[in-house]
């Protein structure tokens, strides 16, 4: 009986792990076709950023209804330092022309000189690409391409349309670099941590499959839902899978050859390993997908479509670590770890004076005093928020000033006292003739002209005197607005006030469910109050300190002229959720110690020196994968990264090594009121003598 219990368990160890291998062979058969149409789903244009319900978001879908449908708005900007000449109009006239004769426009343009004489510009708009962004990209290549310098004449094109192009362009770029720098990121990195030839490619591997799993996930959920895919929540789909798949590897592997010193076959080694080691993982993961899952509640579009994508990415990252991982190291076996084989009942090198253990010595000595000086300098870190710059402008959001971002600015210094970038105001048909009357009587108001009508709407475009993004144009729009009730007014300034306002809202909103969520989770992993806070709160003290630092460097150092308005509501959610995540490493070990009997700070220090190295590996994996982010055209991808990166640095060898560990040595047991860990065990009772007869 005994012998045939051991056939069937040697069978069963030679199955499943091919059984594993099978079904994700299936499952990516199935996923590929629809994995690989992610890209025809991902769209960039403006009313997939903005908000669901602002005005500018209703001008957009209406102009959509309008005869037409979408109108692609340019500007031909014409320049010579010294003057233009008779010559350089009568050029300028004919390539005007000629995009006349080959386009659709929806008038004929005139050209608008400037007061200097050094600038004619002339507006184009067209119905002829609608709603198509490959025929408005087309569209302005073509334009380009007719207008282009001839003897010493300048010429670029701007306007929202070539704006909308260029950033177009950088977003599709973001795909392939941004892959196969994460990739190479992370190869790096693991190979300098196992220190093996192989071993470092099998997470590697497991990651890339998950993240092609999440692309089909993220399509399907675009089918099914209409969930919105963007160039940004794609790109951060793809560096969650990388980073936190890599810190559960981690995690997996270093457990694993923990246990295939003390287990014979690698089978259950892994079994041992997933045992002692899956509770954690699927916490954390947990914590991270809950807390981007709260982004759902943003009104922001851009903001609410990383919710869904960012959950994808840590789930699908999750199942291939705990699944397709553990079956491609249990058929490569102990070999996969050559040179460092960790043989059947062999001992680890032990280091008598690990880094850890120095650090964990130092905060246990003093915690108080580490405490407070770790407390004061996030602290003192944090005051470097107040140099971060106003919102960024739309003409400021790119790293390497496109085309459109250069006709901008000569604009802006040839019509100084003129408006050059129109504002729509579409408002009911009947109410045309009152609403221009009101348009033209308002202040910073220059011109104002009736457009297309249709649908029970009229279309109405609007220059004001200041400049584009300028306080005083701001002004003018907010007039209009508060003006003309019943109405809608939108355009390219429009659409950064919304995008501002609307981001101050959802932090007022996310936040807090960001920060219940992820308590909630803690309190139940942990059967714990003050623990869960304690993370918490430290976790929140790293953000503050990022930004800080964010604000120390952005202006300073790279010269960026503002700040993305949604910088600080997802640099919140991400690092309070991955911040969490290395929390719950700590933690969690701090608890299996102290169920063992060890006293409150021996627990501590001994999780300490026990998690501290994977830690600090899977903290340096996920801050370079968001690094990564750095090396893109945007500013706020680069702000993004960069406040992220620091964040994770900071958590992971400030705050986990010394000030978790301080606070949960100066603590004592009040760290696990009011669970059973919070109460010193009862002194054990002498045995009672029998009494003499």
């Amino acid at each position: 009986m005994g012998a045939a219990k051991t056939v069937t368990s040697a069978r069963r160890r030679r199955a499943v792990p091919w059984l594993a291998l099978a079904l994700w062979v299936g499952v990516l058969a199935i996923v590929s076709p629809f994995a690989a149409k992610l890209g025809e789903v991902q769209h960039d244009r403006i009313t997939d950023y903005l908000p669901a319900n602002a005005d500018s978001t209703q001008v957009a879908r209406i102009q959509d209804q309008l005869p037409g449908g979408e109108t692609t708005q340019l500007v031909l900007v014409y320049h010579r330092d010294s003057g233009l000449t008779a010559a350089d109009k009568a050029t300028a006239a004919a390539q005007v022309d000629r995009i006349a004769g080959e386009h659709v426009l929806t008038a004929t343009p005139q050209g608008v000189p400037s007061a200097d004489g050094t600038t004619l510009m002339y507006p184009v708009s067209s119905n002829e690409p609608g709603t198509d962004e490959k025929k408005r990209d087309a569209l302005v290549d073509d334009v380009r391409q007719v207008a282009h310098s001839e003897g010493g004449l300048g010429v670029e094109v701007g306007g929202p349309g070539a704006l909308a192009t260029d950033a177009a362009q950088v977003y599709n770029s973001l795909g392939g670099p941004l892959l196969y720098t994460t990739v190479g990121v992370v190869a790096v990195l693991l190979i300098l941590i196992y220190r093996s030839p192989v071993l470092w490619l099998v997470p590697l591997v497991v990651a890339g499959i998950a993240d092609y799993l999440a692309m089909g996930v993220a399509y399907g959920l675009n089918q099914a839902f209409g969930t919105t895919v963007s160039g940004q929540s794609s790109a951060i789909m793809t560096i969650l899978v990388f980073g936190a798949g890599t810190d559960y590897a981690l995690l997996l592997v270093s457990r694993y050859r923990e246990e295939l010193r003390r287990v014979e076959r690698p089978y259950d080694a892994m079994v041992a390993a997933l045992r002692g080691c899956g509770p954690a993982v699927l916490a954390s993961s947990g914590t991270v997908a809950a807390g981007v899952l709260c982004l759902l509640a943003a009104d922001l579009n851009s903001s609410r479509s990383m919710g869904p994508l960012g959950t994808v990415g840590v789930l699908c990252a999750l199942i291939a670590m705990l699944t397709l991982l553990p079956a491609i190291l249990v058929l490569l076996g102990r070999r996969v770890f050559w040179p460092l084989v960790p043989a059947y009942g062999s001992t680890p090198k032990v280091r008598r004076r690990s880094l850890f253990a120095a650090m964990g010595s130092s905060a246990g000595r003093r915690p108080l005093v580490v405490l407070a000086s770790g407390a004061a300098l996030l602290g003192a870190l944090a005051l470097g928020t107040l140099n971060l710059a106003g919102p960024v402008k739309q003409e400021d959001a790119f790293v390497d000033k496109p085309e459109a971002v250069a006709a901008m600015q000569t604009l802006a210094r040839a019509y100084p006292d003129r408006g050059t970038q129109p504002i729509s105001v579409i408002t009911p048909a009947g109410r045309t003739d009152e609403t221009l009357a009101t348009i033209r009587a308002a202040d910073g108001i220059s011109e104002a002209q009736q457009g297309r009508t249709g649908e029970g709407w009229s279309e109405i475009t609007v220059f004001a005197k200041g400049a584009p993004q300028s306080a005083a144009e701001t002004a003018a729009i907010k007039e209009l607005r508060d003006e003309l009730p019943g109405s809608y007014v939108g355009g390219v300034s429009a659409q950064q006030i919304d995008l501002v306002d609307t981001n101050a809202r959802d932090r007022w909103v996310v936040v807090p469910l960001v920060l219940v969520s992820v308590l909630l989770i803690l309190v139940a992993l942990l059967r714990s109050f003050v623990a869960p806070l304690l993370l918490v709160a430290a976790v929140v003290a790293v953000w503050g300190a990022a930004l800080g630092i964010g604000g120390l460097v952005f202006g300073p150092l790279l010269g960026f002229e503002g700040t993305d308005p949604g910088l600080g509501l997802l640099s919140f959610v991400f690092l309070v959720a991955l911040g969490v995540d290395y929390g719950i490493f700590l933690m969690h070990r701090m608890r299996e110690e102290a169920l063992k009997g060890a006293e409150p700070a021996t627990a501590a220090l001994t999780a300490l020196r026990t998690t501290g190295g994977v830690i600090a590996s899977a903290g340096l994996v996920l801050a370079a994968t968001f690094a990564v982010l750095t090396n893109m055209g945007l500013v706020q991808l680069v702000e993004l990264g960069f406040v992220i990166a620091v964040g994770v640095l900071l958590d992971t060898f400030l705050v986990r090594t010394y000030l978790v560990t301080s606070a949960s040595v100066a603590l004592g047991r009040k760290m696990w009121w009011p669970g059973g860990l919070s109460r010193a065990p009862e002194p054990a009772r002498p045995e009672r003598q029998p009494e003499p007869v």
